[in-house]
């Protein structure tokens, strides 16, 4: 006789992990880093243009 097999998905080990969300300090740096990015552009553009 065989042993049954593990149906994928059962065991709670193979369940996906989530990460944890962004913490606000990291949220807020990266829309300062974004924000920055933009500012670098515009002025490239501006200065460049």
């Amino acid at each position: 006789m065989s042993t049954p097999e593990a149906r994928p998905g059962t065991d709670p080990e193979d369940q996906p992990r989530y990460e944890p969300p962004p913490g606000v300090g990291k949220l807020v740096l990266w829309i300062l880093l974004f924000l920055f990015a933009g500012i670098v552009v515009v002025a490239g553009g501006v200065y460049f243009g």
